[in-house]
Formats: structure tokens, sequence, C-alpha cells
């Protein structure tokens, strides 16, 4: 590869993981705002909840719909739609008069979120090769770090000034980004498919081992936000205060960038299939840490193993992903990969809150999770093993 071939190739990455990163602020922003909407509306906990679960429905129909789109349309034109989405999608969303319009246009900001992720995630795919395509989708995923360490500033910095309205009308402005995109970006894969629906690319190109995927993302996406959602409320609950400060959340999420760049690396000598399965060996370590941890330097600690490790797991399974399948239908198995992974994201949640209601032991939650990970470990290690479907097919 020529040095200005592969300065231009630079230059559209760092594009694509700023997007990548405006997706992250947006999410992260959402459970910054969640807690000033509930006082500002006086919701219950269950109405609060559904904010983050219809968000996550609707993150699960964009991936399904612009994965496939990108199919059809291109890459480049539907990633533009997606950002667009969720960028007007706020701006509107800032005027909401009340809970059930809010969350009405917040399905629709999540299938923007749920659409670009799976799409950036295929362009990047498109334009790189072997070992190179698995450790540039890692990195690429790194950005997702960055936009919660935004998220988490802006919130410090300008709920206070701004309220909830005004931070959703700054991230807004991300919308501004598509006019860089269609400028400095070319379509990674102009010859898309005609007319071919959803159904019809699932059932031409489904393999047995698709039902693995389908599960370890699931487990991933399962376990990471049912302990990341859940872990802090129990540690408070044990009145270490600290998890819910900012400090330890900036800590937590510096500590996902380390996991990102190791399983970059990693994925250079090792296939990747495998550095998932260790990094989620890895999680599943940092949750027994953090579940026993008994002072506040353990929890620090072991949040950042946990963190290092979940993340680095959700980086290596979309860097797997795109090259399991070949260019026509990469968008499609690609998004709905990534949705059936965001029905774990509302599940765990869901169950561990059942069983919390119902007193189940603190360990047992810790066995479902342990239970979970090694799960989806297994599951990615019965997928092929070519670093290349597309040679394989």
């Amino acid at each position: 590869m020529d040095h200005t071939k592969q300065q231009t190739m630079s230059h559209v990455f760092l594009i694509i993981g700023t997007a990548w990163l405006f997706d992250a602020m947006d999410v992260g922003l959402l459970s910054f705002i969640m807690s000033i909407v509930h006082k500002e509306w006086a919701l219950t906990n269950s109405q609060t909840g559904l904010i983050s679960s219809i968000s996550t429905v609707g993150m699960v129909c964009g991936g399904f719909y612009f994965g496939h789109l990108a199919d059809r349309i291109g890459r480049k034109n539907t990633l533009i739609a997606t950002l667009l989405t969720f960028s007007i999608g706020n701006l509107v969303l800032a005027g909401s008069p009340g809970f059930y319009t809010f969350l009405a246009i917040r399905f629709v900001v999540g299938m923007g979120l749920g659409g670009e992720l799976p799409v950036a995630a295929t362009y990047i795919a498109d334009i790189y090769r072997g070992s190179k395509r698995s450790q540039m989708l890692i990195l690429a995923d790194s950005f997702w770090a960055v936009g919660w360490l935004v998220a988490s500033f802006l919130s410090f910095l300008l709920t206070p000034v701004l309220g909830w309205r005004g931070i959703l009308i700054v991230t807004a402005i991300t919308g501004f980004f598509a006019i860089i995109l269609r400028k400095h970006i070319h379509e990674s894969h102009p010859e898309t498919a005609q007319a071919q629906n959803w159904l019809v690319s699932l059932r031409t190109t489904f393999k047995p081992w698709t039902l693995m995927l389908w599960l370890a993302w699931f487990m991933v996406m399962f376990s990471y936000y049912g302990m990341f959602m859940w872990l802090p409320s129990i540690m408070v609950d044990k009145g270490y205060g600290i998890v819910n400060s900012f400090g330890y959340t900036t800590i937590i999420v510096v500590a996902q960038l380390p996991g990102y760049f190791c399983a970059s690396w990693l994925a250079k000598r090792i296939k990747v299939k495998y550095v998932f399965a260790l990094y989620m060996l890895g999680t599943a370590l940092g949750a027994i840490m953090f579940g026993q941890s008994v002072t506040a330097v353990m929890i620090v600690i072991s949040g950042c193993v946990l963190s290092f490790f979940n993340l680095g797991a959700y980086g290596a399974i979309i860097a797997l992903t795109p090259e399991l399948y070949t260019d026509n239908i990469r968008g499609t198995m690609t998004g709905m990969a990534q949705g059936i992974g965001r029905i774990g994201a509302i599940f765990g949640p869901l169950l561990i809150g059942v069983l919390m209601d119902r007193s189940v032991n603190i360990s047992t939650i810790f066995v479902i999770f342990m239970i979970s990970l090694v799960i989806g470990s297994i599951a990615v290690l019965a997928l092929p093993t070519s670093s290349s479907q597309e040679d394989a097919e």
C-alpha cells in the first residue's frame, strides 16, 4: 500500500471514528440526563427505566433497518442518514412537552444510534483486509470510550447551566458533521444490492454458526448492561457512594482505552475470536472482584478490570462480525447481529432487577453473569476460523 493511499485511509478512519464518538456521546448523555428528567417530571422509577428501554428498542430496530439499507443504497449515504436521524431527533427531543412525547422521539433517536454503529463497522470492514481489518475495527470502537468521556464532561460542566434541554441542543450540532462525511469520504461499496429485502438476505446467507454469533452478541450485551447498570446500585446499597461520583466514572471509562488497545495488539497476533474469548473470561474475573470488593480502593481497581475486559470484548466481536460475511450482505448481517445483542441489553438489566426485587443473593446474580460470559466465549469459539470469510465462501 503506497503512502498516499495509507494517509487517505487513515483520514477516512478518523472521520468514521468521530461519527462513532458522537454515537457514544449521545448514549452517554442520556444516562446522565435521565435523573434530571426523572425529577423535573416527577416520574416513577418504572417510567424512568422505560426511557432507557425505548431507546434500546429503537436501537434494535435501527440496527436491522439501517444495516440492510447500507447494502441497498451504500454505506456512505446510510451513515449520513443515521447521523442526521439522531442529531435532528435530539433537537426535536429538546422541545418535548411531556413524558410520552419524549418516549416517541427517543425511539426515533435510538434508531439512528442503533443504525450508525453497524454501518460504520461495515464501512471500516470494506476498506481494510485481514488482521489489519480486525485491528482497525477494534480501534474504531475505542472512540466509544472517548465519546463517553466527552459526555461525562459535557454533563458535568454544562448541565447545571443549560439543563437537559440545552444539552440536547448542543448534541444536535453533531448533525453538521454530515457535511464532512459527504465531502471527505467515498462510497466503500458502490455496487449495492438491488431490491433484496432483509428476509431474502437472511435466507440466502444463513449458516448454522450465525446462531452462535448471535448468541455471543446477546451474552456480551446482557453481561455489559446488566453489570454496569446494577453493580453501582449494589455498591451504593453497601455504603460505597464513590461509584456515583464523577471521578469514578471518568477513571472507569479511561480504563476502557488500554483494553481496546491491547485487544487490537492481540488481534494482529491471534485470531480475533480467541481475543474475544479471553476478554470475556477476563470480564468474568472483573465481575467477581467487583462483587467481593469491601474497600473504596478495591472498588476502583476491580471496576477498572471489569471495564478493561468487557469493552475490549465488545470491540473484538465488532471486529469479528463484518468479516464473516461477503460485501453484498455485510451491512444487513452486521446490523442484525448487533440488533440481537441489544435484545440482551434489554433483558440483562430487567432480569437482574427482578432477581433483586425477589431478594436473590448477590452471589447467585454473579453466577448468572459468569455463566453468560462463559457461554458467550464458547459460542464464538464455534465460529469459522478463517480471518476472511470472503475467501472461505
